[in-house]
């Protein structure tokens, strides 16, 4: 690795909002690690709850089918998203062939890995900040996923 592609990893890993990245091979180890707060935080659903229920009052014509829709909305509102804290792949598992980290309807704790997204060849495993029950998985794997995309949607203990 010459100098101008670990200058190149620093300033992704500056970007990307990891903590620490640490990369090994034949004749060398480098680890570089930043004192930022990690990025994956979670947020609440309210500003994502009402495009949720728009589609719906809109496929919904007659008014009996849109006041059931309107309890689901409310049911969200009570639900975190977890986003992607950074543009890349996402993948579900730690390879193919490999279970889940999680499903829908495990209960998960802070600090669980959740799934990992690649980005410029770094696998970043994306971790929990809530405890809760995973509710909807909105990604489908080895799908590209977006700078704070929603990922999962928890249900929080």
């Amino acid at each position: 690795m010459d100098i101008k592609q670990i200058q190149d990893l620093i300033k992704f890993v500056s970007k990307s909002g990891v903590n620490e990245v640490s990369i090994e091979e034949q004749d060398f180890k480098i680890t570089i690690k930043t004192n930022q707060e990690p990025t994956y935080v979670t947020a609440s659903v309210p500003a994502i709850a009402p495009v949720a229920a728009a589609p719906v009052a809109q496929a919904a014509a007659p008014a009996p089918v849109a006041n059931p829709a309107a309890p689901a909305a409310n049911a969200d509102a009570n639900l975190i998203t977890i986003k992607s804290p950074m543009i890349g792949t996402f993948y579900r598992s730690a390879g193919p062939g490999k279970p889940s980290f999680v499903n829908i309807g495990d209960d998960i704790n802070t600090g669980n890995v959740l799934c990992i997204v690649e980005a410029m060849k770094l696998f970043n495993e994306i971790e929990s900040e809530v405890s809760g029950k995973i509710v909807k998985i909105l990604v489908e794997d080895a799908q590209p996923v977006e700078y704070d995309q929603p990922l999962f949607l928890v249900e929080p203990k």
